[in-house]
């Protein structure tokens, strides 16, 4: 039986990530640990997310964790909200909440390399900045980033396992998925709004 709230493809993944690059990385070991970083995705040929790159402060100590066991999970979350029944014609129906995550499973490897850090960070800054009317570059720092790039560490991390559910309304009647959208769009929602009707199949 096939999920409905699978993602129809790797392009769905993809965008995810890309849109909010923002991740809980949650790790074991000793007890559970969890960090928010902003992550960068590598893709395979086929359009699949490979590989994870991202950086942590050198004395963080969830990173001294994943020396000594690589395993992570990767909480990326998309656009999310809650769906008031006050919406519908038929009320006799429960509220619920719509949005879109992608979990990744991967083994985190640091690289203590200059060259390595610098590649790193100059993705992130190409990546965040693009579309910007005056673009900050990382040359900018000046000599500066010197004593900044000390302090922090890269990592690659290697994918093990991507797991995405993108709820948004496959299940619903039609005339209440339409009154959903209404109801985001009257409260300013737009970008659920527009995730739930890219993935309509509602007439």
């Amino acid at each position: 039986m096939s999920d409905i709230y699978a993602p129809r493809s790797n392009d769905d993944v993809a965008r995810l990530v890309l849109e909010h690059p923002l991740a809980w990385v949650v790790s074991g070991g000793d007890g559970l640990s969890a960090t928010a970083l902003p992550i960068r995705p590598v893709f395979g040929a086929n359009g699949a997310v490979v590989e994870l790159l991202g950086h942590y402060p050198r004395k963080h100590p969830q990173a001294a964790a994943l020396r000594a066991q690589p395993g992570a999970l990767f909480l990326f979350m998309g656009p999310h909200g809650y769906v008031s029944p006050s919406w519908f014609s038929d009320r006799n129906q429960a509220p619920t909440w719509n949005y879109v995550s992608v979990q990744i499973e991967a083994d985190v490897r640091f690289i203590d390399d200059d060259l390595e850090l610098r590649a790193v960070l100059e993705d992130l800054v190409q990546a965040t900045e693009q579309g910007r009317p005056n673009p900050w570059s990382l040359d900018e720092v000046g000599t500066r980033y010197t004593q900044l790039a000390a302090r922090i560490i890269p990592f690659r991390a290697a994918v093990r396992a991507v797991r995405g559910r993108f709820k948004l309304g496959q299940d619903e009647r039609n005339d209440t998925f339409s009154e959903i959208l209404t109801g985001l769009a009257r409260e300013g929602r737009s970008e659920l709004h527009d995730w739930m009707a890219e993935f309509s199949d509602h007439d």
